[in-house]
């Protein structure tokens, strides 16, 4: 009975962990800007041949809770946690102030 009852909690998390995250569009980002905008956010940068991104723990640190991903000429994608609706970069790296 308990292992069943496991299995079904874990199929509960499983369905209900893509809900905490969220998909946004952002406006094109050279990689100068983003590098920029992920060093003031204490995330980690790195760069490919067309792909280039940051990620951050939305806190001040590297991590993967907040991520920029771009490809080169187009607009880049972010994925925050929770229901935030960042508008640029620096919003998407970082944990929103309390007002």
């Amino acid at each position: 009975m308990r292992t069943v009852t496991a299995l079904v909690i874990l199929a509960a998390l499983a369905c209900a962990a893509p809900a905490l995250a969220r998909d946004m569009m952002l406006p094109k980002t050279t990689p100068e800007q983003l590098k920029a905008a992920c060093d003031k956010a204490g995330g980690k940068f790195s760069q490919g041949d067309k792909i280039y991104g940051c990620g951050t723990d939305c806190a001040g640190k590297p991590g993967t809770d907040c991520t920029v991903d771009c490809t080169e000429g187009q607009k880049c994608t972010t994925q925050v946690i929770g229901g935030r609706r960042p508008r640029s970069v620096a919003e998407a790296l970082t944990k929103p102030t309390r007002h």
